[in-house]
């Protein structure tokens, strides 16, 4: 839930065509990533809630890299999950989740 109410404070940071994509991931990595992510190493994530991590990472990567025009139907669209996992190039938050989880630091 806090993540939510964090992530609507931000958006209009992220959404904004003055800074960077760089400078918003790096925002992403150092403000949002570690509230959303605190005390994650004892979580217990069933499959169901595990789709939660993946939405909100979606949410704020669309939010970062925006639109993209599509070509052939000549419109403007979000951006699929795979386009923005490319865009992106880091482990996803459920991996980092995961990964804390058992001891491991990404």
């Amino acid at each position: 839930m806090f993540e939510i109410l964090l992530l609507i404070s931000l958006q209009n940071l992220l959404s904004s065509s003055l800074l960077s994509k760089n400078l918003k991931i790096k925002i992403y990595r150092t403000v949002i990533l570690p509230v959303v992510l605190y005390g994650c190493e004892t979580w217990s994530l069933t499959l169901r809630e595990e789709r939660g991590p993946r939405v909100f990472e979606n949410r704020v990567l669309r939010r970062v890299f925006g639109t993209k025009r599509d070509e052939v139907i000549e419109e403007w669209r979000k951006l699929y999950n795979e386009e923005l996992s490319d865009l992106y190039c880091s482990p996803n938050t459920l991996r980092m989740i995961k990964s804390r989880r058992d001891g491991r630091d990404m």
